[in-house]
């Protein structure tokens, strides 16, 4: 705790501030600090940099509220509770710690609406499946996500994937249906309504129910019935070879055609 102190006097030499009031950002990077005095006094502090150092937690920033850049980078930290309460922060910056639990830090940056820039790549709980969507889908005021750009597409998959109900209704409007309010997100096809068949209706009225004695006039009748598909080729017998022509043993009539008609 004494180095953080020293840390954090050497900088307010450095800046000049003589009242506590007066200070907007603290550069403690690389300071091998593995805790942080309490910063509440510095009410209007906007800018702070902790990036490259072996913190652990962020229980020092509570208070902070006037916080828009964050830069925690490269520490281990494991947690970040607390942290909900910084909602002023447009940049934070979490990359390279040891942060596991989603739903967890999920938790924390969801007050944030100020939050657009966010980085927590190269953490284990990067290795859930969904990872990305699932930040995307929770903290929508996000448009930069581990430095690339948030896009529509990714926003409209999260809605596929986490928000099923909301999905549906918006299939339904661009469509031009109408919502079906007792639509069951756990049953995404509806069963549609059983047809009744009318009490006269006589099955295979369309069918020739004609009687034959001999199967074979059966299936000639029927054979008759079918759609008829003609075939036109050429007959190649009557088209002279080149020896004939030159030999002039056929005469010169012109070829024949064949047609073959198939039901």
């Amino acid at each position: 705790m004494e180095s953080s102190r020293r840390a954090v006097e050497d900088q307010l030499k450095i800046s000049g501030h003589k009242t506590d009031v007066d200070v907007l950002e603290l550069f403690l990077s690389q300071k091998e600090l593995t805790e942080v005095i309490d910063l509440s006094r510095f009410r209007k502090l906007k800018y702070l940099w902790l990036h490259h150092n072996k913190l652990h937690g962020i229980a020092f920033l509570t208070k902070n509220y006037c916080l828009t850049e964050l830069y925690l980078n490269n520490n281990a930290i494991f947690e970040i509770a607390g942290l909900h309460g910084l909602r002023s922060l447009h940049i934070l910056m979490l990359h390279h710690n040891e942060l596991t639990n989603i739903d967890a830090t999920v938790k924390e940056l969801k007050g944030m609406l100020n939050l657009k820039i966010l980085s927590l790549y190269q953490n284990p709980l990067c290795q859930y499946n969904l990872y990305r969507l699932y930040i995307i889908y929770h903290l929508p005021g996000v448009t930069l996500l581990d430095r690339n750009q948030v896009t529509e597409k990714e926003r409209r998959s999260t809605i596929t994937i986490f928000n099923h109900e909301k999905a549906h209704i918006l299939q339904s409007i661009a469509f031009g249906g109408k919502v079906d309010a007792s639509w069951n997100p756990t049953s995404p096809f509806k069963q549609k309504p059983t047809q009744s068949v009318p009490s006269d209706f006589a099955f295979a009225n369309n069918v020739d129910k004609t009687v034959f004695n001999d199967r074979e006039d059966a299936v000639f009748v029927r054979s008759m019935k079918r759609s008829v598909m003609a075939i036109t080729s050429m007959n190649w017998d009557s088209v002279p070879t080149r020896d004939e022509k030159y030999l002039e043993e056929k005469g010169t009539e012109p070829a024949k055609m064949f047609t073959i008609t198939l039901r």
